[in-house]
Order: C-alpha cells, then sequence, then structure tokens
C-alpha cells in the first residue's frame, strides 16, 4: 500500500502456495466478498474461523488494534510450524509473499486469496511467540 500502512518484505519460497490445495493468490476483480479480521495483543484473530465456498475468492481486510505488528500467514500447519521456527532464528524477517502480510500497531492492511478446493486451510501469525500463544486460525473450505 502506498501510504505504508502494511510492511512486506520476505520470501517464503518453501511454502507451496502457488496452485496449492491451500490455494492461490486471487483475481481482486473476482472477489465474491471481504471477510475482515482484527488483530490484537491478545494473540488472536477475531474471527478466528469462518467458512468460503471452493473456488471462492476472498479479501482479507485486516485491522491492528494492538501495540505491535501482527501478521496472517496462510499455509498448512505443518508449513506454519516450520516457518515459525524460522522466524525464531530472523525475528526482523518481512513478508513478501502473497499468501501473507503484516500489519504494524494501529494499521490496516488486505490480502486476496482463491480457495479451490474443499478442505481446511490455516492461518497464522508468525512473529516470534504469537502462534504459539494463540494467534492461529481456520478457513472451512466446503
Amino acid at each position: 500500500m502506498k501510504d505504508g500502512t502494511v510492511m512486506q518484505g520476505h520470501d517464503m519460497s518453501s511454502m507451496k502456495k502457488t496452485g496449492s490445495t491451500m490455494g492461490q493468490p486471487g483475481d481482486p476483480a473476482k472477489v465474491t466478498r471481504t471477510i475482515e479480521l482484527v488483530m490484537d495483543d491478545t494473540m488472536r484473530f477475531s474471527p478466528s474461523q469462518f467458512n468460503v465456498k471452493p473456488g471462492e475468492t476472498v479479501r482479507f481486510f485486516m485491522k491492528n488494534n494492538g501495540k505491535i505488528p501482527h501478521e496472517m500467514v496462510i499455509g498448512s500447519v505443518a508449513e506454519l510450524k516450520e516457518h515459525a521456527a524460522m522466524m525464531k532464528n530472523m525475528p526482523g524477517m518481512k513478508h513478501a509473499e502473497p499468501n501473507m502480510i503484516t500489519v504494524n500497531p494501529g494499521q490496516k492492511g488486505g490480502l486476496v486469496w482463491q480457495f479451490p478446493q474443499a478442505g481446511t486451510v490455516d492461518f497464522a501469525c508468525l512473529l516470534p511467540g504469537h502462534m504459539e500463544a494463540g494467534m492461529i486460525g481456520k478457513v472451512k473450505v466446503g
């Protein structure tokens, strides 16, 4: 975003996102709805679970009501745990992949994602300690 409300920057090429069962970057022109997520320092997403239809393209609109940065990273539980461990070793990393966004305190940001298949897709904040404290969520596709 040009207004600087979103921090982005590090590569997660080890996470296989494009064309996977987790989904793929969505076309903003094909968004069928917007889901608003609130992040805060209680280490929770609100809402933390929601349902989408297979093939649906969703715009996630995040607002960070906290006093520290938070993020949303879409992936499998295994991928999220692996990347969270990497983040502990490199806490200054910034996200630059289409399946993730970091939002500064008091700021807003968004990403567009398409969910091609039925199943469950996870998301979490991978900043050190956040996922472990419970900052995780699920998207039920079906």
